[in-house]
């Protein structure tokens, strides 16, 4: 089952989570340099040096007397969106903020150099390396309560169904009012009380997942893994993400898609694209619920299908985890004219075309989105350096992004056998959700009915507590739950061996798989 990075939770000092800072200082030293850690001087300085400049001197407009208000987990800094909703007659209407980081970042220079080599921030169990400086990210260009900072504001007219009807996106000076978090918002809502922009996020959220779900777009509902230290024990849990949460991210989607509208209308720009799942995926995972007792009927769309799911019953936890081979191959597509735009420019997990757009203080091609599609609100030409800039920021994406991945796949298996070292020697009732043949070579995806080729070679199987993914040489049928024990644990090898519990039907393979996360994407972040 695929999940988010872990964030660690641990009280600096405890013997648990030292051992964890040094094992990622081992991980990030063996990079060779193809993670840059720090900022070179040049960097910092210019970083500086631009944190002094004075956003007012540029002629932006005024909108520090709207009352915006940014939420985000409470111990974030690095706040790239502020929001201001209002009801009107007609529907709604969303400002939305998200930080200038182009007014810091001049095209070419050193700060917009370094910041391509990184590509986005990385976020590991107990730190985060930033793309751009701290004094950037995490104070001059943040959206910090009570600060006047600059920012894109994209005012979108909506219609009592949700549905965008008009997209405007100006420079303003902005000033957040409230810092609000999600855990102390959600709770707030549940008591039926709550911050009023909050109560109109709700609604507008389930308005847009509800014409989401109209147009066919899909999003698998999997929790996120956190790793707790208390003392010298790690011990892993699972975060559901509270409902705000969903809202907050349709919030950031519909900006993506105006963002989209506006470059395919004007021609030029930098799309997130995900190509539709392959008829054969489709076909395959149709069976697999079938097999599963969970027929994915014919009328209904896998959207729908995957939102009815729920990842604490054991079948579906399989389902969820193979329905991951329907969303593969997003990229980003960049086009500097109207004959250059992808014949398919939607990104079919959201179904619609979309852009990133709403974190440029984390992820490098929200920038030039940003000042692109502030040209073509402003029926200005792009300049050719921009258009150039264009061209060059999807390669970095992809070069950076799987370095990126590579390193949080490692971070995550060192922190998941540190949690699972107090637990040697266990049994653990787990569920099977992928079923691999011997004649598979590797190939993910038996749908569990078997092939007349031998004994599967292994099952992959996801604990619950704790909860992580493992591969055991056993027979079991996709979504059956079974008895696993710890054979062994190495730490420093980052690798957790499960073995057939007593009883269990073992095959006759030598050794055993050690903890495998697959790390696939399946949702746009915020």
């Amino acid at each position: 089952m695929p999940h988010r990075p872990v964030s660690l939770h641990a009280p600096r000092g405890s013997v648990a989570a030292d051992d964890l800072r040094e094992g990622i200082d081992a991980l990030l030293a063996a990079q060779d340099g193809e993670v840059p850690l720090e900022f070179p001087a040049e960097v910092l300085a210019a970083a500086e040096e631009a944190a002094a400049r004075d956003a007012a001197a540029d002629g932006r407009a005024d909108r520090t007397d709207i009352p915006f208000v940014t939420l985000d987990p409470a111990s974030s800094t690095d706040l790239d969106q502020a929001m201001h909703l209002e009801r009107t007659d007609g529907g709604y209407r969303v400002l939305y903020a998200i930080a200038d980081v182009p007014f810091f970042v001049d095209l070419g220079d050193a700060i917009d150099q370094e910041a391509r080599r990184r590509g986005e921030t990385l976020y590991l169990p107990d730190r985060r390396i930033p793309l751009h400086p701290e004094v950037l990210s995490e104070a001059a260009a943040s959206l910090l309560p009570d600060q006047t900072t600059p920012a894109f504001v994209w005012e979108l007219t909506l219609d009592a169904r949700g549905e965008v009807t008009a997209i405007g996106l100006e420079r303003a000076l902005v000033r957040s009012v409230a810092k609000l978090a999600y855990d102390q918002v959600q709770e707030e809502l549940d008591a039926g009380a709550g911050h009023p922009m909050m109560l109109l996020l709700q609604e507008i959220g389930e308005l847009r997942t509800q014409l989401e779900a109209e147009r066919g777009g899909a999003s698998l509902n999997v929790p996120e893994q956190e790793v707790v230290v208390e003392n010298d024990h790690v011990r892993l849990t699972w975060r559901s993400l509270n409902p705000i949460e969903d809202a907050n991210a349709q919030l950031s989607l519909m900006t993506g898609m105006a963002a989209a509208t506006l470059m395919l209308e004007h021609g030029a720009g930098i799309l997130r694209t995900m190509p539709p799942a392959e008829p054969r995926a489709v076909d395959r995972f149709r069976r697999q619920s079938e097999v599963l007792g969970v027929p994915w009927r014919k009328d209904v769309a896998y959207g729908e299908f995957l939102r009815s799911l729920d990842w604490r019953e054991p079948v579906h936890l399989a389902l969820l985890n193979l329905a991951t081979s329907l969303f593969r191959g997003a990229s980003y597509a960049a086009f500097t004219t109207p004959e250059e735009v992808p014949e398919d420019p939607v990104q079919a997990a959201i179904a619609a075309p979309y852009s990133h757009t709403t974190a440029p203080l984390r992820r490098l091609v929200d920038h030039f989105v940003l000042l692109v599609c502030l040209d073509h609100a402003q029926g200005r030409t792009p300049s050719p350096e921009l258009l150039a800039a264009l061209t060059e920021i999807p390669e970095a994406m992809r070069q950076t992004g799987a370095q990126a991945g590579n390193l949080e796949r490692a971070a995550r298996e060192l922190v998941e056998t540190a949690a699972l070292a107090a637990w040697e020697g266990e049994t653990f009732e787990a569920t099977v959700i992928e079923r691999r043949e011997a004649s598979d070579g590797g190939e993910g995806g038996g749908n569990g009915s078997g092939n007349g080729s031998g004994a599967p070679l292994r099952v992959e199987v996801q604990l619950t507590d704790p909860p992580v993914t493992a591969w055991v040489p056993m027979d079991a049928e996709v979504g059956q739950v079974v008895r696993v024990r710890l054979e062994s644990v190495d730490t420093g090898g980052r690798r957790a061996v499960f073995v057939a519990a007593d009883g269990a039907a073992a095959t006759d393979q030598q050794g055993a798989a050690a903890t495998d996360q697959q790390g696939t994407a399946t949702q746009e972040s915020a």
